[in-house]
């Protein structure tokens, strides 16, 4: 499944008002009640991934799974919610190399953690970053929206006010100038 139909599912879980908190976060993969093992379609299907991207991400060194006598794969608790993790990051927009370092600090022990969190921190400035440039999207978006007379959302301030900019300033019409006159 695509990064984006994951960043759908967990969106549509929390709902339009849902408080984006920590436990929203671990609600969407409420692990309790999961079996003691599961195979890969189990997973997958939990996941809302493919079973070839699990099978990428085991290759790339970011999950160990054991096998049964057959040699088919069996997922325990620990590597299910590791594997939570690996796809929130994913949804986030962690790139594979990041993950794989951090992935790599987790596996060789505790005294590694002031490296994890440097990467971590490094992320979540990343995620802001982009949640402000987005934020600055839906704003002209907004805006063009209000400028065809249609109505914007109610976190929406008025562009032109909050700004102190005026009407022209994402206008997608060519600009009228005066010419100077004789």
């Amino acid at each position: 499944m695509a990064t984006d139909e994951l960043m759908t599912r967990a969106l549509d879980a929390l709902g339009d008002d849902g408080p984006l908190s920590a436990e929203a976060i671990h609600s969407l993969a409420d692990l309790a009640d999961l079996p003691e093992t599961m195979t890969i379609a189990d997973v997958a299907a939990l996941l809302g991934i493919s079973p070839h991207t699990l099978r990428y991400y085991e290759r790339a060194g970011l999950v160990e799974v054991a096998r049964d006598g057959q040699g088919h794969r069996v997922y325990d608790a620990g590597a299910v919610r590791r594997l939570v993790f690996l796809t929130r990051m994913r949804l986030s927009g962690m790139p594979m190399r990041d993950l794989q370092h951090y992935i790599s600090l987790v596996d060789a022990g505790g005294h590694t953690v002031p490296e994890r969190l440097d990467v971590l921190v490094e992320h979540r400035d990343t995620i802001r970053r982009r949640i402000r440039e987005l934020t600055l999207s839906l704003t002209a978006v907004e805006y063009k929206i209000a400028t065809y007379g249609g109505s914007t959302g109610p976190d929406v301030q008025d562009l032109g006010t909050a700004a102190g900019i005026g009407h022209t300033a994402l206008s997608d019409e060519p600009v009228r100038r005066a010419l100077p006159a004789d």
